[in-house]
Order: C-alpha cells, then structure tokens, then sequence
C-alpha cells in the first residue's frame, strides 16, 4: 500500500472489496498517507477501530464460530479482564514463577549449541504468556502448550485472503478454522474445569477470573485473545504487540544486536548494572533467581537503552496496515469525504519508513530516539508502534516487561553470535515479510543463533 502512495504521490486512494455475493455488498476501503490523514485517523472519534478489524482479520478464534457464548464483541468486558490480569502487584509476584519457566525451557538448548530464533526464542515468550494468562498446570505441561500453539497456528494459516473476502463461503479454511477453534476450546475448558474444582485458589488468570464470576465460555474467551493475542478488532492495537508479535520481536532484537557491536555491549553492561543495583539474591544463587529477584519497577524504568532497541526493532519490523471503520458523521480528510460505513486503511511504513522522519530508515539505530535527534518527534504521531491517540496500547507494558526478562537471562547468561546456515557470519539479516501483517517472519537466508552457556 505505501510503495503505491510513494509512485503516485497521492495522498489518497479508494478500492473495494466484495463481502456478500448473495446481498451484492461492497465495502469501499480508503487507504490514507500523511500528517494530517494520520492525525485524524487516529484521533477521529467517529472512527472505530473495533470494526474496523472485524471484517477483515480471519485468523482468530471466534466463539461463535462453535456455539460458544463468550461475547468477543465486548471491548470494554476484555479490556477490564486484561487490565485486571496485568496489575503491577500481581505481575510482580510472578516474576520469580515466570523466570523458572523460563529457565527450564531454556535448560533443553543445552550449554551450547545452535538454535533457529524464530522458533526456540519465540516459544520463551510463548511460554510466558501462557503462564500469566492461564494457569500453572497448564503452563507445566509441554504438551499441552505445543498442543496450543499448534491451534494458533492452525488459526492463523486459515486467513487465507479468499476466507477474509468472501467469510461467508464454506471454503476448506472456514472449516479449518472450525476445526482449530474447537480444539482450542476444548483444551482450554479442560484446565478451566481443573480449576474449578481446585480446593484452593490461586493467583493464576483462570482463578482471577473464576473469582469475578465469569462463565466458563467467557473465560474461555478473555484467554484464546489474551494467551496470544491474534492480532483483531481493538485488540490489534490495543495489544497486538503482545505475543504473537512479541515473541517475534525478541527474535528481531537479537538478530540486530547480534549485527551491532556497539549497542549490544550497551545491552549487556545495562543488564549488568540491573544485576548490580537492583537483584538482592546472594551472587551464588542462579542467575534466573538473581533477575527474579529484581522489582518490576527496575525493569520497567531503568532500562533506557533496552527500551530504545525495542522502540527501534519495532519502527523498523512492524509495518502492517492499521483499519478503521467511520461509524460516525462523513468526514472530510485532506479535501476528500468518508462516508459513514466506509472503511480506512493506514501502514505504519508511511511514518516509520519515511525518510524524512527517519533518515536511512531501513538501518537500526536506537539512537535515533537520544536527547538531541528525538527523530519520533519531528511530526505529530511520528511513531505508532505502541498504538496512538485513542488507542494506545493496554498491553505495552507487559510485552516490553516479556521482551526485557528473556533478553536479559540471554544477555547475562550467554555468550551468543549470529550465524548463517553454514556457521559463519551472515553477509546480510534476513528481512521481515511486510506481507506477514501478524509476524513479520524472516525472507532471505536464515540466520541462526550460536550460543554457550557462561552463567548458570
């Protein structure tokens, strides 16, 4: 989409799309570039994101879909559920729970060896997320997990652009989607019921939950978005960072500060220094134990230069189209007019690859946001990688929190470098797919991670 507003050099286009064969319907996209169409199209209260995404993004797991009765439609409902999963105090108190994780699943890659990114890093995140949306029998169970993450998978492959245009037709991918939306169901509701009959209560999300009086359906519900995530409706960017791009994320990150000498010893003497001032678990205690050990307020505020690479790793890898749906008045956007009901289009490369904005902007450079350059400020909304205006993401601040504790027990724990298929350095990274609008998956020659343990 931009690489058409970048030949043209409109700021403006329309297509449509046809949604119902039997009723004739057509749904008019309008696909929007520059400053003023992304101010309103992110600050325009007629303009719903929730809708936006409905029609459009096939690759979740609707309730419906199998006579379930959670109302997924319910932003506020989720949002409530999600905010009360992700409080400070109960996030802290897992953080030793969530490194043990962690750090059994890493206990498999062995002292040394080489790994595929994009499979074993990511299932860290993936393993995370599990145990703070679910609960811990189902977190301990590799099984299982492997089990979930294959349902997601499963999901995501049935969005094929065919089933997303034409949802109605009875195409093998709707029933695929059945299909896996079940078997998501019917795994979940097993750990579910477990709880329920537990003579004791616990912290974990499914007894957060029970506690509130949810319905086994609706907890079903808030966990099949808040376990992954899948990027939908509001939750695309209320936290679409979340997981299934998190986990990404992290690989991304390594990748570049594997390629960069200079930021990753920032990274490691950042991680050092936390270690230092904040863990005070004994130095012969585990690592894990040691970064467990440090307050989630560490995490959070004394990690600048983390916090520039992730900010940076998302600039340059999360480019996806983001949708709205104008349910209020018509509008008029850089002379021309949106019609209530129609639906528009914005790609985050319109400002995060704009080289105005970002000089050399395919290059990582999280020192594009020091004191002094501040590039993300040079416009309104220079940067809409954690969501913006009326919808900032709800979920940052716990996938910046994932990203930072499996980066650190890498950092701290091993000695690491990235390599090609034939164990030398690359000559150049992999790039993410911009047709990829969940992942952003490596194209090109893989790389891999060569690694040995120094810290146990």
């Amino acid at each position: 989409m931009w690489s058409n507003f970048k030949k043209t050099g409109a700021k403006m286009f329309r297509f449509h799309v046809l949604h119902s064969l039997l009723h004739n319907q057509q749904h008019t996209i309008v696909a929007l570039s520059g400053d003023k169409a992304r101010k309103a199209f992110f600050n325009e209260q007629g303009l719903d994101l929730t809708e936006g995404y409905r029609i459009f993004m096939g690759g979740i797991p609707q309730l419906s879909d199998i006579a379930a009765e959670a109302d997924q439609s319910n932003l506020s409902f989720f949002l409530k559920r999600l905010l009360n999963l992700l409080k400070k105090q109960r996030v802290n108190q897992l953080l030793p729970t969530l490194f043990e994780d962690v750090q059994r699943r890493m206990e498999d890659w062995g002292k040394e060896g080489i790994l595929n990114p994009f499979k074993e890093v990511y299932e860290l995140v993936f393993q995370m997320t599990v145990r703070l949306a679910t609960c811990r029998e189902l977190s301990e169970d590799k099984e299982a997990i492997s089990q979930l993450a294959r349902h997601y998978w499963e999901l995501e492959k049935s969005a094929t652009p065919f089933a997303l245009l034409f949802p109605w037709f009875p195409c093998p991918a709707k029933k695929a989607k059945q299909e896996a939306t079940q078997n998501l169901y019917d795994l979940l509701s097993e750990y579910v019921n477990r709880r329920r009959k537990a003579t004791e209560r616990t912290t974990d999300a499914i007894d957060v939950l029970i506690a509130e009086g949810d319905s086994d359906d609706a907890i079903i519900g808030v966990m099949t978005f808040t376990s992954v995530l899948v990027d939908i409706t509001d939750l695309y960017e209320v936290c679409s960072k979340w997981v299934i791009n998190t986990g990404m994320n992290v690989c991304w990150n390594l990748l570049y500060l594997g390629m960069n000498p200079e930021w990753r010893e920032k990274v490691y003497a950042e991680v050092q220094a936390l270690l230092t001032h904040h863990s005070d678990a004994l130095p012969s205690q585990p690592l894990h134990q040691r970064l467990a050990s440090i307050p989630m307020q560490a995490w959070e505020d004394e990690m600048p230069v983390l916090d520039s690479v992730i900010r940076e790793t998302l600039r340059v890898v999360a480019t996806g189209t983001l949708l709205r749906r104008n349910l209020g008045k018509d509008v008029e956007i850089e002379g021309s007019t949106i019609r209530r009901g129609d639906f528009l289009a914005f790609s985050s490369a319109d400002v995060h690859h704009n080289p105005e904005i970002y000089p050399e902007p395919l290059l990582f450079d999280p020192g594009r946001y020091d004191e002094g350059r501040g590039e993300d400020k040079k416009v309104p909304l220079g940067y809409v990688g954690w969501g913006a205006g009326r919808h900032p993401c709800a979920g940052m601040r716990i996938a910046k929190l994932e990203m930072k504790l499996v980066l650190a027990l890498i950092f701290a724990g091993y000695k690491f470098e990235i390599v090609d298929a034939a164990g030398k350095l690359p000559s150049v990274l992999p790039r993410p797919d911009k047709n990829d609008i969940q992942q952003a998956r490596p194209l090109g020659e893989p790389c891999f991670l060569k690694f040995s343990r120094v810290v146990e």
